[in-house]
């Protein structure tokens, strides 16, 4: 099993119900998986617990037969290598294009992350925009950007 979610459930403080309850979902290796509902359904939720930015309060995940969730245990975001590509693609404004793609890098030698981020720039289409900021570039552009600091960390 690649990816496994038992009986998840998330709630949020001061909401009545919960944006995710007792959901379980199972994908092999190389499967494609699509979540599909009305807005506000927990889609995002459920997503963003799979990466690790939201708490499970109940049920466990586990990726590659790994537990990251459940049973007492919590593997932070970063230590899950998930990429998530969100809808407002969540770009650092602060930062150029080069470190937005490079951002989950750290801890690389900084030539080996140059290199990466010049990859991903390629595979993108955006070679050369490199030190540009977001807000220098389309709404495409800043989705293949996003898309490339999804895909960097492998």
């Amino acid at each position: 099993m690649f990816l496994e979610v038992e009986h998840l459930s998330i709630r949020y403080p001061r909401t009545p119900s919960a944006a995710v309850d007792d959901v379980s979902l199972r994908l092999q290796p190389g499967e494609l998986g699509a979540l599909i509902g009305p807005s506000g359904s927990g889609k995002t939720s459920l997503l963003r617990a799979v990466a690790g930015l939201e708490p499970a309060q109940a049920g466990r995940i586990r990726l590659a037969g790994t537990l990251l969730e459940g049973d007492g245990i919590r593997v932070a975001a970063e230590e899950r290598r998930i990429g998530m590509v969100f809808q407002d693609f969540a770009l650092f404004p602060h930062l150029d294009v080069a470190a937005n793609i490079g951002f989950g890098l750290r801890g690389m030698a900084r030539g080996q992350r140059e290199q990466v981020v010049t990859a991903m720039l390629e595979l993108v289409g955006l070679s050369g925009s490199g030190g540009k900021f977001p807000h220098q570039l389309s709404g495409g552009q800043q989705q293949r950007i996003a898309l490339a600091r999804a895909l960097a960390p492998q």
